[in-house]
């Protein structure tokens, strides 16, 4: 119920102009019962404690649902980065590393990226502790370039993830994934990805939306044709051979599988009633109000919670976490045929513990995680 280290640390920065501002920045230590505390680390304006103490308790149920040897945590400071300059940027995030410095490490506490945190904003971490450390310690992030020790598989890693729950929850419906109506909320590195692979396999991609809009044909999107529209221009909308549509519209469409990849609570109260997927599979964190879990329960519907379909990123995470330790670099077909593997063995887990208690996949997930945790903290005991 309560995390085991909440560290808040004023963070003084110089600006451009030559004067001194102060940011807030936060590090949660939720549990590390079953490993090294994981988490990503977010730069976002209206970040404080609250948001990030629930972020690091969700890690640690994602962690133990696809079976991680981690613990979780996260972190952010209060920013918007979008008004940093790059040197202003480097400046807060090693003033940041500094200050946390103590707590985390490759056998204790190992960061990623999270909203408006990149790659690069690792390698400064990386570097900043490394310099610290007096070695250099490319373990201690993840989610790095891949020119300094990142995996290859990262940046596709969520996205397939997320498929793959939709296919193996199709499987379980006995629908299978050939010729599967899909429609994709959100377009940009989760979304576009998950469409890509499940345009792969056969299913028929009929609509996709982003920030601006969304694109319908009931006859199916080219997706790589779809993709590099977007890239060209920003957008989706304006897609030849497309109807263009609203993002409620989407969600409402009469498909068989919906992917809700953009932000938390779309699929809330208000949209609910009038979805019509059989499968939902959560691309975003918290894309489902607990008010509309309820309804798509009641209407059967099967929902690929989470916690484990956007657990691919986590999993490719731990994958880089290990090349580091041992010195290694596997290619992009092994960590993604790694990934697969523990994804599938995962959502099998959840579907088993699902029907074990008579209760929806979400609750399947959570109680399957909690479980494991709970009996990691039983073993351990109390010392001193």
């Amino acid at each position: 119920m309560y995390p085991k280290v909440q560290l808040t640390v004023s963070i003084p920065v110089r600006m451009r102009d030559g004067s001194v501002r102060t940011f807030i920045g936060y590090r949660v230590q939720h549990s590390n019962a079953r490993g090294p505390y994981k988490g990503g680390i977010r730069y976002y304006p209206t970040t404080d404690l609250d948001e990030v103490t629930a972020l690091a308790m969700l890690m640690t149920y994602k962690c133990a649902v696809v079976d991680l040897p981690y613990g979780g945590a996260k972190g952010g400071v209060a920013c918007n980065p979008k008004e940093l300059t790059r040197d202003e940027l480097e400046r807060l995030t090693r003033r940041y590393t500094y200050m946390i410095y103590d707590i985390i490490g490759p056998y204790k506490d190992i960061p990623a990226p999270d909203v408006y945190t990149d790659a690069q904003v690792m390698a400064w971490i990386m570097d900043t502790y490394s310099q610290l450390a007096g070695r250099q310690t490319p373990e201690v992030v993840t989610g790095k370039p891949v020119a300094l020790g990142g995996s290859e598989g990262r940046e596709e890693a969520t996205g397939l993830g997320t498929a793959i729950g939709l296919r193996e929850a199709a499987k379980a419906l006995n629908m299978g994934i050939k010729g599967l109506r899909v429609a994709v909320e959100g377009f940009g590195n989760v979304g576009s990805y998950a469409a890509m692979y499940l345009h792969e396999w056969g299913a028929k991609v009929v609509a996709v939306s982003d920030s601006k809009g969304g694109v319908y044909n009931p006859e199916g999107l080219n997706v790589p044709k779809l993709i590099e529209h977007k890239k060209r221009t920003g957008t989706v909308l304006g897609f030849e051979g497309a109807k263009e549509i609203t993002d409620e519209e989407l969600l409402h469409l009469d498909v068989d599988a919906l992917v809700p990849a953009a932000v938390e609570g779309t699929i809330n109260a208000r949209t609910v009633h009038d979805v019509k997927a059989k499968i939902v599979s959560e691309g975003a964190n918290g894309p489902v109000t607990s008010d509309a879990d309820r309804v798509l329960s009641e209407k059967g519907v099967f929902v690929v919670p989470d916690i484990l379909a956007n657990a691919g990123g986590v999993t490719v995470s731990y994958f880089e976490w290990v090349q580091n330790l041992k010195r290694e670099k596997w290619t992009k077909e092994e960590v993604l045929a790694k990934m697969e593997a523990k994804l599938v063995r995962a959502f099998h887990d959840v579907l088993n513990t699902s029907r074990r208690y008579a209760v929806s996949s979400r609750m399947g997930a959570m109680c399957l995680a909690v479980e494991r945790v709970c009996e990691a903290i039983k073993l351990l005991n109390i010392w001193p």
